[in-house]
């Protein structure tokens, strides 16, 4: 079908939250001070890893880019939804529309591929802890970094190219705060068995495959964690994977709600609130739960700024 009889969109409308003044400039607050934490605390753990000589192991390189890629994420979709809440005509041209579509999904297929590198990366200091230097050298790290951001290449071409290419005809209202696949997928003027049929493929491939990967490597942690003598070992050793094991079940069971849920079960009220936790919510916790949970990140960050505030001082 085309749209011979239509006029062919151009831009869509994004609906957001609330048509209430008052309600808009409350959450526009909210959102503003969550964002603000979020590229504060991701920039943080960014500049610590980076600068601190007791953190360049492994470990903190893949957390130095899984922060680099929480703040990327959020970049595609708060800054708009913020201008959004104080505007009056909540557009998005067609080409934006589609832009940020491909970078949702390229972020988002990336830090899943990413999760699932972090985990491996704890099942080989856990269970094979006197070959870990060996095995995880710097050139397999970046490897698998490289990996992890390219991975997301193919998924975000397909799903965003194929779905910018159906017919746009007449409705161009989104029920929802960004360009996510389900919500402009609604306003396509054709069947698309086909498109949902390969988007689920997709997601069961992207989601669904690093998630097994980060399973058996848990199922590896778990049984060798059990199987050491002393409680002050598996203490420390579970210790080393908890922040890791926290962020993986909020990624992947908020996605999983959105992604995987059959349609008929979800509103667009509970999809928004489901993708404000993935989107908004998850990426700011991220860098709190490595922080509060980490002693290395901790002390870490104590020593960056003790030897800011000694150099200062230094100079005057």
């Amino acid at each position: 079908m085309t749209c011979e009889n239509q006029t062919r969109v151009t831009e869509f409308l994004l609906l957001g939250f609330t048509n209430n003044p008052e309600m808009q400039v409350c959450l526009f607050i909210l959102f503003l001070i969550i964002y603000s934490v979020t590229l504060v605390g991701n920039f943080l753990i960014i500049t610590v890893t980076s600068v601190d000589p007791a953190l360049q192991t492994p470990m903190y390189f893949f957390l130095r880019n899984l922060s680099l890629l929480e703040v990327c994420f959020t970049l595609v979709m708060v800054p708009k939804m913020l201008v959004d809440l104080v505007s009056t005509k909540k557009s998005i041209s067609f080409i934006g529309c589609g832009t940020q579509m491909y970078f949702f999904f390229f972020f988002g297929s990336s830090e899943c591929f990413l999760l699932s590198m972090m985990a491996y990366d704890r099942y080989v200091a856990i269970c094979n802890p006197l070959r870990y230097t060996l095995i995880m050298n710097q050139g397999l790290c970046n490897l698998m970094v490289i990996g992890s951001w390219l991975s997301g290449v193919p998924v975000s071409m397909l799903q965003t190219a194929w779905m910018m290419a159906l017919p746009f005809c007449g409705q161009n209202a989104i029920d929802h705060f960004f360009c996510d696949g389900p919500p402009v997928l609604k306003l396509v003027s054709q069947d698309t068995t086909m498109y949902e049929m390969q988007a689920l493929a997709s997601t069961l491939l992207f989601i669904m495959f690093p998630f097994s990967l980060i399973l058996v490597s848990y199922t590896h942690i778990i049984t060798t964690i059990l199987k050491m003598p002393s409680a002050t070992g598996r203490q420390k050793a579970f210790s080393t994977c908890s922040s890791h094991l926290i962020v993986v079940s909020l990624f992947y069971g908020t996605a999983s709600l959105t992604y995987l849920r059959p349609k008929s079960t979800q509103s667009p009220e509970s999809k928004k609130m489901v993708s404000l936790s993935y989107t908004v919510i998850t990426p700011m916790l991220n860098p709190i739960i490595y922080s509060l949970r980490n002693n290395d990140v901790k002390g870490a960050v104590r020593r960056t700024f003790s030897r800011e505030v000694f150099q200062k001082l230094e100079v005057f």
